[in-house]
């Protein structure tokens, strides 16, 4: 039986013991020429060429999660419209509006997530701050022009002397 089963699928066999082989050479090689420093500063951990400053332990923002989840969410999106870009023409109408039905879909779910304030990274405090900073400074430009810059008689009548 073992014998049928390698006639079989005698090029699966040959991948596999070709790539356990490079493997192993590989990490044979590595080990008789690699350095031998067994000194204390090789075992401290470091990062780009510079030594560690602070914990590795870090605190990270759930919303580099949230970015990093609807990354993935519309990638995969790409990925089944590239599946229906092999296939159009073959799908015809029927699959186009299945594809604009998926598309619109997701574009609901974007919108939903944009809706909520999931795409926001200031907290609403600041933004709110901000916009009423924005309002501020147009409502000061608007009611109260700087008369340094204003157009009147008197600064053209400077301007051309």
């Amino acid at each position: 039986m073992s014998t049928n089963l390698l006639a079989q699928h005698w090029s699966l066999t040959i991948f596999i013991l070709g790539g356990l082989g490079l493997c192993c050479f590989m990490l044979l090689g590595g080990y008789l020429l690699g350095g031998r420093a067994r000194a204390r500063a090789k075992n401290t951990p470091f990062e780009s060429g510079v030594d560690s400053v602070g914990s590795a332990r870090l605190r990270m923002s759930a919303k580099f999660y949230l970015v990093a989840m609807f990354f993935v969410i519309f990638d995969v999106e790409a990925l089944y419209l590239f599946a229906y870009a092999v296939a159009i023409r073959e799908s015809g109408w029927v699959g186009f509006i299945e594809a604009l039905v998926f598309v619109l879909i997701l574009l609901a779910g974007l919108i939903y997530l944009a809706r909520i304030g999931a795409l926001d990274w200031a907290p609403l405090r600041s933004r709110r701050t901000q916009i009423k900073a924005i309002d501020m400074k147009i409502d000061h430009a608007v009611h109260n022009p700087n008369p340094k810059y204003a157009i009147s008689p008197t600064n053209s009548s400077k301007s051309e002397a």
